[in-house]
């Protein structure tokens, strides 16, 4: 696989080789999915000056991966890079998304029973956008195509990205939205100090508003048949969605448009990796979007949990049939994984 990186936040996340864990649900093998994992491709970075922070990533080989892979439990995982490139120009940006789109299909066609990957493309040129995804989809194989939470300052519901969302609409794939932090707090200064705010606060919160305006711009009323994955448990809406059909009754002055539906029954209709930390939260995130919603999710290599597989498994109050569709089920379908 040369010229394709895995990138290691604070150290290596490389498991021991050893046998493959193989999950298991009331004596059921079940394939599990891993929604939310990261890769990068060198060349597509020397484009732009992109650099890899040193001090905090470190390479991976492939076999350290797999090995990652087999010792959690993940038999499969949709690979995705978080948009770095939205403020090149056209020619720039149709070079980068070509090189990248190019090395995600070698490697999963290198290892087409563990990896499958999200398109790379170039939002902030719509129509190349358009065909990238296409091209991503119907050349290269990939299974949808991956967004940052905002567009070089815009936001994902603004008519000029309507093209990209048609088009996904029409191929009936998935788009991961990932953020990429919100950086007009990050110029004020309220996100410094301990805590790295801006990725703990800053990386949520961006999804919470990018999610929203899909919501009330209408966004989802005009293209109601998107498929829309939401990193992190799409932020904080899910946790705090009542708010958002309260504020139409208390504010109705502020409502512009028509809306089809509340607000929180749009959130039932979104998806959202199982990056909640805690069994409750997880509890809580399927109580209000629903278990069919809720794609497993590990955001490798970064060790933001130490297994998605077990979180699932051991959070009370879920039939052996919703773990069977957040391990992997339901994103088996949605990425067209046999």
């Amino acid at each position: 696989m040369k010229g394709v990186v895995f990138t290691i936040c604070g150290g290596s996340d490389a498991a021991p080789r050893g046998r493959r864990r193989e999950v298991v649900v009331n004596g059921k093998r079940v394939k599990t999915v891993d929604v939310h994992a990261h890769c990068a491709v060198p060349e597509a970075n020397d484009l732009v000056g992109r650099t890899l922070e040193a001090e905090a990533l470190l390479q991976s080989k492939m076999a350290d991966r797999l090995a990652a892979m087999d010792a959690q439990g993940i038999d499969v995982e949709a690979l995705s890079i978080n948009p770095f490139w939205y403020e090149a120009d056209r020619d720039v940006a149709q070079k980068l998304i070509q090189i990248q789109n190019e090395k995600l299909a070698e490697i999963c066609a290198a290892h087409p029973d563990r990896f499958v990957a999200f398109a790379t493309v170039a939002l902030q040129h719509p129509d190349l956008a358009v065909q990238q995804l296409v091209d991503g989809v119907k050349k290269y194989g990939l299974r949808g195509a991956g967004t940052a939470g905002s567009v070089a300052g815009r936001e994902l519901s603004d008519p000029k990205f309507h093209p990209f969302w048609a088009k996904a609409e029409e191929m009936g794939v998935l788009v991961f939205i990932h953020p990429l932090g919100t950086a007009e707090l990050e110029a004020s200064g309220r996100l410094n100090g301990n805590g790295l705010l801006t990725n703990t606060i800053g990386n949520p919160l961006e999804t919470t508003i990018a999610l929203s305006h899909l919501i009330f711009e209408g966004t989802l009323d005009r293209f109601p048949g998107l498929k829309i994955c939401a990193a992190h448990g799409g932020g904080y809406l899910p946790s705090y969605a009542a708010r958002s059909d309260a504020v139409m009754k208390t504010f109705p002055q502020r409502m512009t448009g028509t809306m089809k539906k509340k607000p929180t029954e749009y959130v039932r209709q979104l998806y959202y990796d199982s990056i909640i930390f805690t069994p409750e939260g997880l509890r809580h995130l399927a109580a209000e979007a629903g278990v069919g919603q809720i794609l497993m999710g590990t955001d490798y290599p970064f060790p933001w949990t130490s297994t998605s597989v077990d979180h699932i498994l051991q959070t009370p109050g879920f039939s052996d049939e919703e773990k069977i569709a957040m391990l992997g089920g339901t994103a088996a379908k949605l990425l067209g994984i046999d």
